[in-house]
């Protein structure tokens, strides 16, 4: 499990500050997401609108984006509870996620709800606080991001949102996907 801290700025722009499993740095800066771990010396950068990581999307936090920018539509869901009794779990039809894609399981029928992305979002019921977003692909794989200690409006510097290349390392474009894959340790 990953974990450290998130900063959201209006508009459209975050920083996320990995500390743990191994440190990494996440910046979408209006424009670029760019996704850097330390230890392979390299920086992968893709125009933010082209990014399918999901914490792109997020930047609906931020500002400018908004719930219909990536959801169809949005209701209670009744399939999945919330981990919080005084919590709201909602389910987001996310756009476009009826249409195939490439490499996707042929054997499931486009638009059922099998090969589809689910996504919910668990909402503070009285403070309207997102508390989880639970992300999952049509081969089965989730991926879970928990926000808590929430504080609106601190100051923060817009140098934060800026992501400067060190020294030595090389920018690659592409897609941050593929990225964290091959950041990711490998399980034995």
């Amino acid at each position: 499990m990953e974990a450290g801290k998130v900063y959201f700025q209006r508009p459209g722009k975050m920083r996320w500050d990995y500390e743990s499993p191994e440190k990494n740095v996440f910046v979408v800066d209006g424009k670029n997401a760019w996704f850097y771990v330390p230890a392979d010396h390299t920086v992968t950068r893709v125009p933010a609108k082209r990014s399918t990581d999901w914490r792109t999307p997020l930047a609906l936090l931020a500002g400018e984006m908004k719930v219909s920018g990536i959801c169809n539509r949005i209701e209670y869901a009744a399939d999945r509870a919330p981990e919080y009794s005084t919590d709201v779990m909602l389910y987001c039809e996310p756009r476009g996620a009826s249409k195939s894609s490439e490499g996707e399981d042929r054997r499931l029928k486009p638009g059922s709800a099998e090969a589809r992305e689910r996504v919910y979002l668990e909402v503070g019921e009285s403070s309207g606080e997102l508390v989880r977003v639970l992300v999952s692909d049509p081969g089965g794989i989730a991926v879970e991001f928990r926000f808590a200690n929430w504080q609106l409006n601190p100051r923060v510097d817009d140098s934060l949102f800026r992501f400067q290349v060190p020294p030595g390392v090389a920018i690659v474009s592409g897609e941050l996907g593929a990225a964290q894959k091959m950041a990711s340790p490998t399980p034995p």
